[in-house]
């Protein structure tokens, strides 16, 4: 692995950005089947009531049906949005009011609850260019998911969601990188610690 963590990490985010986009209809299709499946079995497994997860961009593997799901279950689910100032505020999912972010991503609408909600919840579902096998996460460089998971005292399980090819044996990391506790991909659910 190059001495540069951070220019190792811009290559290999370039690279899976690139494969993210060859993905073909079906091969979305049946992602996006495998991924709703698997965080419908993750939160029944963990017996969660409140999660927080977030609204997927056109590369992303879509998290819309799973929160669908969660939101005709009944689940509290809190949605961030961006700040400025690099934390991430958070609203409880309507199920439908969303708009682009001031990074240009999906994000919800709505009452504000300050970056401190998130403490409350059973499990957190965030996004990740890829993970490695020791539950390294690898991030899309703006730094908000590793700075809220970096704050929090005591964390619920952390899940990323990536498609089955970026689940790496290695992925480059700066002090600030925050680990997960597993990753959900089309085909299984991984736990690393």
């Amino acid at each position: 692995m190059p001495s540069d963590p951070s220019s190792a990490k811009r290559a290999l985010r370039a690279d899976l950005r690139e494969r993210r986009q060859n993905l073909t209809a079906t091969e979305r299709e049946r992602a996006e089947t495998g991924i709703t499946k698997n965080l419908q079995t993750l939160v029944a497994e963990l017996g969660a009531r409140s999660l927080s997860c977030y609204l997927s961009g056109p590369a992303e593997p879509n998290t819309r049906p799973f929160l669908n799901w969660a939101f005709a279950e009944g689940l509290r689910v809190l949605l961030p949005i961006s700040r400025e100032d690099g934390l991430l505020d958070w609203t409880v999912d309507d199920g439908e009011s969303e708009a682009l972010g001031i990074h240009g991503w999906p994000e919800a609408v709505g009452e504000l609850l300050g970056p401190i909600a998130v403490n409350d919840v059973d499990l957190i579902v965030v996004p990740a260019a890829a993970v490695d096998e020791s539950g390294m996460r690898m991030g899309w460089g703006k730094g908000y998911f590793d700075k809220t998971l970096g704050s929090m005292e005591k964390c619920p399980p952390v899940f990323a969601v990536v498609f089955d090819g970026e689940v790496l044996d290695e992925v480059p990391r700066e002090r600030h990188d925050e680990p997960v506790t597993g990753a959900v991909t089309p085909t299984r659910i991984i736990r690393f610690r």
